[in-house]
């Protein structure tokens, strides 16, 4: 069976410029879990719904610190400012444009390619995903659900 016989060719796609909030918007919508970046119809990266989760990680404090008495008094304020930083990050999140977070190097697969070859790249690279590609144009794209799916057909 060829990627071809499984594929999705109704890509649905992020643009660079696109924001994190229009980018959860059209994987909502789409009730899909990540999708290409395509720049003027040339695949820049990609982007999923853990790349979006990721900007909600909120940093680790650092080792256990105590300070002396001349720094009592500035901890609070470091706190403050801390919390600050933390709710400003938060707010901006959603104007995070999707060109800062996608991830650029993208595995691509061939529509002519075997599902087992498809499968293959994505157990090894922790992917759901693969865009297909052919003539440097994507013409689908091919999960690991569009997989079992096709298996489940034979």
């Amino acid at each position: 069976m060829k990627v071809k016989d499984v594929m999705n060719p109704d890509v649905v796609f992020c643009k660079p410029d696109d924001t994190v909030r229009e980018a959860a918007k059209i994987l909502k919508e789409n009730n899909i879990s990540g999708a290409p970046v395509l720049e003027d119809g040339k695949l820049v990266g990609i982007v999923s719904e853990g790349d979006l989760l990721e900007l909600l990680v909120i940093p680790e404090k650092g080792n256990l610190w105590l300070p002396s008495p001349f720094e009592v008094i500035e901890v609070p304020i470091r706190e403050l400012l801390s919390w600050e930083e933390t709710k400003k990050m938060l707010s901006d999140v959603g104007s995070t444009r999707i060109e800062e977070i996608m991830t650029r190097d993208v595995h691509i697969i061939s529509s002519e390619a075997s599902v087992e070859e498809a499968s293959e790249l994505m157990v090894r690279h922790r992917i759901n995903r693969l865009p297909v590609m052919e003539n440097d144009r994507v013409v689908g794209i091919v999960t690991r659900g569009d997989i079992i799916e096709g298996l489940a057909k034979l």
